[in-house]
């Protein structure tokens, strides 16, 4: 399966953007779904996922703040990240299957006034 994410940009402190993931195939019913995220020199980190039976969890750093939904019309899940942290600047990326499983393109998140 290809995972394809999109909707990074620079955006001030305070503000939102949404991430998209769109799979090449449908595979919420076979796959938990997540968005990790890595910085510059840091370890990449897990910032939501939502299982096959629709579970969600989110890292104790963005609760509050991101929602992960997924639209199996368009085989694309979506991460929608509101009130900004400059601490949020980091490459974000799709994940199928866990940490073994399929990843997508990292899309830059830059969080600066």
């Amino acid at each position: 399966v290809q995972l394809q994410a999109s909707g990074g940009g620079l955006v001030q402190p305070g503000g939102s953007l949404r991430l998209s993931c769109a799979a090449s195939r449908n595979i919420f019913s076979l796959n938990d779904m997540s968005w990790y995220r890595q910085a510059p020199g840091k370890q990449r980190e897990l910032v939501a996922f939502i299982t096959t039976g629709g579970n969600i969890g989110y890292a104790d750093f963005v609760k509050g703040r991101f929602t992960i939904s997924r639209d199996s019309t368009k085989n694309t899940v979506y991460l929608q990240m509101d009130s900004l942290k400059p601490e949020d600047t980091a490459a974000y990326y799709c994940n199928s299957g866990g940490f073994g499983g399929h990843w997508g393109q990292g899309t830059q998140v830059t969080v600066s006034s």
